[in-house]
């Protein structure tokens, strides 16, 4: 259980520096693809983080 506890948290973590990545390229001019989908994928990266760390947080504490 621990190790699918650490998989879940370096997952989670490898998420959340995608969103991070993505909201950097937002902030550049002229950037391909447009803005919107730059942050319709930022938010999909972060709503899977989320998950991921909420999940590994559930294991750790209650497994």
């Amino acid at each position: 259980m621990k190790s699918i506890t650490v998989m879940f948290f370096i997952l989670g973590v490898i998420l959340f520096l995608g969103t991070c990545k993505y909201i950097l390229d937002l902030k550049r001019p002229g950037v391909y693809p447009p803005k919107q989908v730059l942050k319709k994928r930022a938010a999909a990266l972060a709503g899977g983080g989320g998950i991921f760390l909420l999940a590994a947080f559930m294991l750790s504490y209650f497994l």
